[in-house]
């Protein structure tokens, strides 16, 4: 693995983390928190698992297909629960987790 195709996924990946852990401290904000139980449950865990398939993409270590097709699974999961979710935060989300998955397509290529 080339060490600029890592890093463009890294990139994804942590930019995800940011948008998951935004969104779920700011569904905590909301007054019928129980409503959004489902969206920041899957923030925490789509941040999660971004964020371990970063770290092990940042060491020399080559058996990480399996990891980022997970990876790419949650973020499409945890995109379209975003999706149904009005708020701005959530479509950013939403957004950002999208990108996260096509940078795992993308590295999956090769």
């Amino acid at each position: 693995m080339n060490s600029y195709k890592n890093l463009k996924l890294i990139q994804a990946l942590n930019n995800c983390v940011a948008h998951c852990n935004h969104c779920a401290d700011a569904c905590l904000d909301f007054d019928d928190i129980k409503m959004r139980v489902s969206c920041i449950r899957t923030d925490r865990v789509c941040a999660e698992v971004c964020s371990a398939t970063a770290k092990v993409l940042a060491t020399s270590y080559k058996d990480v297909k399996d990891l980022v097709k997970y990876c790419h699974k949650i973020c499409i999961a945890c995109a379209e629960e975003c999706e149904g979710h009005d708020h701005k935060h959530c479509q950013e989300c939403a957004d950002a987790r999208r990108k996260c998955a096509e940078a795992c397509e993308e590295y999956l290529k090769y």
